[in-house]
């Protein structure tokens, strides 16, 4: 049986209470992290990235990429910075500080600008729902003990999953990885709802799912085994939102937001 101090739990409850904050999508979640230092993090690894990887200087694909940036970051507000980086991974990122990244490799892989809208909606959710503040704030609850006990009695939330893999339980199956299958699965349906608000086809983002399953074929691990959700589970869940998603593009095109982005 697991012992601790009665007088430790008074301060414990007012630190989780004071740290309670709800995503974008509604979800409560447990943040401690200050923003200042979140984002000065995202600046520091943005600028360290810069350093170390070429970064793309054709045109094209630049004016590409920067124009279905720009047509999602209007819906957010803020100043961002994006860079195409030349690396053949099909990827792209955003982190803290309003800094955007995406690589060649996924804007050959793309067939439009729905398609990479989809992947920069995405991104951009991980930032605006704190999800690198939430996944940090749970590892240090739980290095410090703070929150061990409600998450080892819930070890299939996000925080239990955490504290398991910290606690050598389960390491093996990826629980330390940057985001969690919660945080994946948040990020797409939110994602989806800001790439339909610009006005960006939504129906595009079961396709280039699609295309990132064929492209990655026998190189997924099995759901339970991987911090992103499976494709099939990913494309389920957005052709639930699909209605309220057309919905948004529809009233965006209403509203004159036309995106013409042309690769």
């Amino acid at each position: 049986m697991i012992q601790f101090n009665k007088f430790l739990l008074l301060p414990l409850i007012c630190l989780v209470l004071l740290s309670c904050a709800t995503t974008p999508m509604g979800r409560s979640q447990f943040n401690i992290m200050p923003d200042s230092e979140v984002r000065q993090m995202g600046l520091q690894a943005f600028d360290n990235l810069k350093k170390k990887t070429p970064i793309s200087t054709d045109a094209k694909t630049n004016q590409f990429v920067q124009c279905v940036a720009s047509a999602i970051t209007r819906e957010v507000g803020g100043d961002w910075e994006v860079v195409v980086f030349q690396d053949d991974a099909l990827n792209a990122f955003a982190l803290p500080g309003n800094k955007i990244g995406v690589y060649t490799g996924l804007v050959g892989l793309v067939d439009n600008q729905d398609q990479l809208a989809t992947v920069l909606g995405h991104e951009i959710a991980h930032v605006l729902s704190h999800h690198s503040s939430e996944r940090m704030s749970q590892e240090y609850a739980v290095k410090q003990s703070m929150s061990l006990i409600q998450a080892l009695g819930a070890p299939q939330s996000a925080l239990g999953q955490t504290a398991m893999g910290l606690l050598g339980v389960g390491a093996q199956y990826g629980v330390l990885l940057p985001y969690s299958r919660l945080h994946e699965s948040e990020a797409d349906l939110y994602g989806l709802k800001l790439m339909a608000r610009a006005g960006f086809d939504p129906r595009q983002s079961i396709r280039l799912w699609q295309k990132m399953e064929q492209a990655g074929k026998n190189q997924q691990p099995p759901e339970f085994l991987s911090t992103h959700p499976a494709y099939d589970t990913r494309i389920e869940d957005l052709e639930k939102l699909m209605p309220e998603a057309l919905k948004l593009q529809q009233q965006a095109i209403a509203s004159g937001k036309r995106p013409n982005c042309q690769k």
